[in-house]
């Protein structure tokens, strides 16, 4: 590979890294505040029940 080659895929590769670390970081935001509302949902519901 050139020195022309690396400096260009360089930030396309940082670019990217930055990009899937914002995507799994999202993802596990979502997760984590879904289970927080379903968690929330059942006691309600079982608060409910009885």
């Amino acid at each position: 590979m050139t020195e022309a080659a690396t400096q260009s895929l360089l930030p396309i590769l940082a670019g990217m890294a930055i990009l899937l670390l914002v995507v799994v970081t999202g993802g596990v935001v979502y997760l984590t505040a879904s289970e927080w509302r379903d968690r929330r949902r059942q006691d309600r519901d079982k608060k409910g029940e009885t």
